[in-house]
């Protein structure tokens, strides 16, 4: 089948979803004062006085955790924060930081959380921004603004990063807790520029304010940690068992970018052996541009590819973008999709294949309706493109460690075992995938990115590197999406889980979870394995490492500094231990 012809199938299969519905998406239904009579649960003992505290729902982005009867406090400063950690601490109470709930993993508050939890809103008052010129350049923002507001105040100042998380509805102390990141290595012939990384966003970390126990004033207070104080590599990436009130922040000239999407290279091609990869194979692409994104939906000829590249000045053939978000037709849902995902959810699993060549048929439709397959513009105008109305899925997560020279051999493993999966689910008329596969790119996060003489790594960054490989420089994020509820997903993962961690080893790659998504399969439910919790990542942790700096060291620390576990939960007792 030539390129061509899978373009105007896609494009046939699309054209009947034009109009848009309203999207499927969960905001807080209520908020119930501490003191009102509508209250379906106790109140906080000994409240403080002069902080807003009301009961309100909590969903996180798959709606998998979902919790009515919680209590959530707003501070209005970083010492309202303190307040309240002494008192959770008096009160035999936790603290849970809690932005805009775009997580997966149980890592604010695991399902069935009930009594003496505290859920802290930051994205109400915390979100100060305070951006320091000069060379080098930085930020301090408060640990509750949001992604989308902290890259325009950077952008309105000249700066910007080189990669970072998709959805603009992120606070920065949510993606320093599990190493955000975006998609980007360095392009064939390509330089860092100064205050940018290919790593995490917790890598351009400089300094950091947390809420600490201090033990001669046996009290919680503010401690500053800087990038060169060994303690801070606990804290850069601390999983939710620390509440950060505010970070500096290394960055760099702001960038222009062109952003250019395809739906006509076979999958087959662009994830080849590398005996067989040609122009068009994904390692290839990335050499070329060094940011490349591959969103393939099972049973569909062809991936959505988006190849971002640094473009100075405007491409004759790009349209000019201005803000953020320039999907539309991937934001909400036209009527025939979203009947055939109540026909799926509802049993008729047969129809996935239907369903996912008609999702890749609105992007091909709508990547042309809206002019979107060129676009050009400042960095966060093309990197931010998931909104909350996203369609709501579960996913799972690993980042691969290994040599830039491996990208192809990676991705090719992976979609052959993938494609048989499947078939072999299929065979036995079940399909337990119907959202896409995700592939990216990132570097590790090497600390003299932060251009602080001494500044040491984030202890848990899934893209620490190894020092026992050096030669290993990149990471592949390997992510599978499936409908929440999904017949036979949870054993789909499972399997697909001890392939990858079977297979990525010795001397070729690694394995770590990507923290905020699903990992750790027991067959019924995700986060949930004991050899895995209790072994296996801590191991990936450990390999490697001096021991002084391993999983147990970071574990340590950010239990020094919490003795009494006002920032834990039952969750986190069982993976931090």
């Amino acid at each position: 089948m030539t390129q061509r012809n899978v373009s105007r199938r896609l494009l046939l299969r699309g054209a009947a979803s034009a109009a848009a519905l309203g999207a499927l998406h969960w905001t807080p239904a209520f908020r119930i004062a501490v003191a009102s009579a509508a209250s379906t649960i106790a109140a906080p003992p000994n409240a403080l006085q002069g902080i807003s505290i009301y009961q309100q729902a909590f969903r996180n982005w798959s709606g998998e955790i979902a919790l009515d009867g919680l209590w959530t406090a707003a501070p209005s400063s970083p010492d309202d924060v303190v307040a309240l950690a002494n008192w959770a601490h008096e009160n035999g109470w936790q603290l849970r930081p809690r932005g805009h709930g775009h997580n997966w993993s149980p890592l604010v508050v695991p399902p069935g959380t009930r009594a003496n939890v505290l859920l802290v809103d930051t994205t109400q008052h915390l979100t100060a921004v305070t951006v320091h010129k000069g060379a080098p350049a930085s930020v301090t923002a408060q640990a509750g603004v949001s992604m989308e507001s902290l890259l325009q105040i950077l952008e309105d100042a000249g700066y910007g990063v080189t990669a970072c998380p998709a959805p603009g509805d992120l606070t920065l102390g949510g993606v320093l807790a599990i190493d955000g990141h975006g998609t980007a290595i360095p392009a064939r012939g390509e330089r860092l520029t100064p205050g940018h990384t290919f790593g995490s966003i917790s890598n351009l970390v400089i300094a950091l304010t947390a809420v600490v126990w201090n033990e001669g004033a046996n009290r919680y207070e503010l401690k500053t940690f800087h990038r060169s104080d060994p303690e801070i590599g606990a804290f850069l990436v601390h999983l939710g068992r620390a509440f950060i009130t505010e970070a500096v922040l290394r960055v760099g000239e702001n960038k222009r970018l062109r952003c250019q999407s395809s739906y006509a290279i076979l999958a087959d091609d662009m994830f080849a052996p590398p005996s067989k990869a040609g122009p068009h194979a994904f390692a290839n692409l990335v050499e070329g541009s060094g940011r490349v994104e591959a969103i393939w939906f099972p049973f569909t000829p062809a991936p959505w590819l988006k190849v971002w590249s640094v473009a100075p000045a405007r491409p004759w053939s790009s349209r000019e973008v201005c803000h953020p978000f320039n999907y539309p037709f991937s934001d909400s849902l036209p009527q025939p999709v979203s009947d055939l995902i109540s026909k799926v959810t509802r049993g008729a699993s047969e129809l996935t294949p239907v369903f996912e060549n008609a999702q890749m048929g609105l992007v091909a439709a709508g990547l042309i309706a809206t002019a979107s397959l060129d676009i050009w513009g400042w960095s966060k105008d093309v990197m931010l493109y998931v909104r909350p109305t996203t369609l709501r899925v579960t996913a799972n997560g690993y980042a691969i460690l290994t040599n830039r020279r491996n990208i192809q051999r990676v991705v090719s493993d992976f979609y052959a075992y993938y494609k048989k999966a499947l078939r072999t689910y299929q065979e036995k008329c079940r399909y337990p995938m119907n959202g896409p596969l995700e592939i990216r790119v990132t570097g590790l996060d090497d600390p003299a990115d932060a251009l602080v003489p001494g500044a040491v790594a984030p202890r848990l960054s899934a893209v620490r590197p190894r020092r026992d490989h050096p030669e290993w420089d990149v990471a592949v994020w390997l992510d599978i999406l499936t409908l929440s509820g999904t017949a036979h997903a949870q054993p789909f993962y499972r399997e697909t889980e001890a392939w990858i961690l079977s297979n990525y080893t010795g001397s070729y790659a690694a394995v770590r979870p990507e923290w905020s998504k699903g990992w750790g399969y027991d067959g019924k439910s995700a986060w949930s394995d004991p050899t895995i919790l209790g072994t296996t990542i801590p191991n990936a942790y450990r390999a490697g490492q001096p021991a002084d700096e391993n999983w147990d060291a970071a574990i340590a620390t950010l239990d020094a500094y919490d003795p009494h576990r006002v920032f834990t939960n039952t969750f986190l007792d069982r993976l931090l231990v």
